[in-house]
Order: C-alpha cells, then sequence, then structure tokens
C-alpha cells in the first residue's frame, strides 16, 4: 500500500514537472537575454544569432557593443561542444548541467554586481561576465537537447512560436488521424507555457533591471537553483 501510494506520488509530481522544469528554463533564459541586452551593449545572451544583427548595428550606428556580440558566438559553440562531449561521458549530465547553468549565472551576478554598471560594454570584465551569461546559456541549449527528451526548446522562441502554430492550426481544423491529433494537443500544452514563461521573465527582469541594476541577475540564479531538484524528478517525453 505504501509503496503504490509512493509510486502514484512520484508520477503526479513528474507529470508537473515535464511542464514546469521547461517553464522555470524558460523563465530563466528570457531574463537572462533581457539583462544582457540593457547592461552589456545589446549582448543577446539566449537569442545568441541574433547578436550578428547587434555587430551589424554598432558597425553602422556605434550604439551597441562590439566585443561582446563578436565572441558570442564562438564562445557560445564552444561551450556547447564541450557540453555535449561531457554529457555523452556523464551518467548523471542532467544534474550537472544544471548545476553548472546556476554557477555560472552566479558568477555572472557576482562580476556585474561587484563591477557593474559597464558604461563601457566593450571593457574586459564587461565582456567577460557576459560571456559568463552566454555560456550559461549554452549550457541550457545543451540540456534541453542532450538530457531533457522531448521538451520544447527553453531558449529560442522563434521555433516554438512556428511549431505552436501549426499544432494550433491542426487542433483547430481537426484531422481524421486521431495520433496526430493527440501529439499536436500535447505540444501546444508544453510549448505554450515556455513562449509564457520567456515572456515573463522578459519583462519581469527589464522591470528589476529598471529599479535594482544588475542585482536583477538575483532572478534567473534564483530560477536557475529551482531547476535542480526539478531535473530529478524529470520524465523523458515522446520526441514525435
Amino acid at each position: 500500500m505504501g509503496a503504490s501510494r509512493g509510486a502514484s506520488m512520484n508520477a503526479l509530481i513528474s507529470d508537473h514537472v515535464v511542464w514546469l522544469l521547461p517553464v522555470v528554463l524558460s523563465t530563466t533564459a528570457g531574463a537572462v537575454d533581457v539583462i544582457g541586452f540593457l547592461t552589456l551593449g545589446g549582448l543577446l545572451s539566449a537569442h545568441i544569432t541574433g547578436n550578428l544583427v547587434i555587430l551589424v548595428a554598432h558597425y553602422v550606428t556605434g550604439g551597441f557593443g562590439e566585443i561582446g556580440p563578436l565572441l558570442s558566438v564562438p564562445v557560445f559553440v564552444t561551450v556547447l561542444l564541450i557540453a555535449a562531449i561531457f554529457a555523452q561521458e556523464t551518467r548523471r549530465a542532467r544534474r550537472t548541467l544544471l548545476v553548472l547553468q546556476a554557477v555560472l549565472l552566479t558568477a555572472f551576478l557576482g562580476l556585474g554586481v561587484e563591477f557593474g554598471p559597464f558604461p563601457n560594454p566593450d571593457a574586459g570584465i564587461g565582456v567577460f561576465a557576459g560571456m559568463l551569461g552566454v555560456a550559461a546559456m549554452a549550457i541550457q541549449n545543451a540540456l534541453i537537447r542532450l538530457a531533457l527528451p522531448g521538451s520544447p526548446s527553453t531558449a529560442v522562441m522563434t521555433t516554438n512560436t512556428t511549431q505552436l502554430a501549426v499544432d494550433l492550426a491542426t487542433v483547430v481544423r481537426g484531422t481524421d488521424d486521431r495520433d496526430k491529433l493527440a501529439r499536436s494537443r500535447r505540444r501546444v500544452g508544453q510549448i505554450f507555457p515556455s513562449i509564457a514563461g520567456f515572456v515573463i521573465g522578459c519583462a519581469s527582469a527589464a522591470f528589476l533591471e529598471v529599479g535594482y541594476g544588475l542585482w536583477a541577475l538575483m532572478l534567473p540564479v534564483t530560477l536557475a537553483t529551482i531547476a535542480i531538484p526539478l531535473g530529478e524528478c524529470w520524465r523523458d517525453q515522446p520526441t514525435t
């Protein structure tokens, strides 16, 4: 009786974590992206290819950082590659990557509070702080691909928005293929909360940054810390 009740409780917790963990990670990514953009010359930590746009805008207008956006792509790819290799060599990749992300964001917070604000985003300490944020988001992207099967993207919302629109069209229009309809409904239930979490993270972090500067990084640090125990309860989802 006790074992059965315990198993039922664990299953219930896992069912909630299936949508809660991606929401927490999406909110984290939205917060880091906005804070980096506002405090580090337009640096995007989560939507990493957007830094190519920022870099071009800098050369045209001079109004954004140069070094951070320039380094962000190679730093992101390098950290992603290292994380992917490491994840394949350890049995506890999920927990390790979640802990590492929290550590990197905590270091970002520490440098930001100690040495910020950064009026010159191309100064060495500002660039280094920004790369910690980029590395944390690279870890999160590796985590989704390698250790959270079936989870929607938590950092790049373009793909999520496209898939959500396609699945909503399938649900609204209907189909005789019950399996396809069930998959679409399941994805809607997974993707929409992640998009909402990202938007909430962006909005919350923007308000906090205006009021408290780089102390706003306490938000993503707290969320990344909460994600660690949630990762222990994760149950892999279908990827189709």
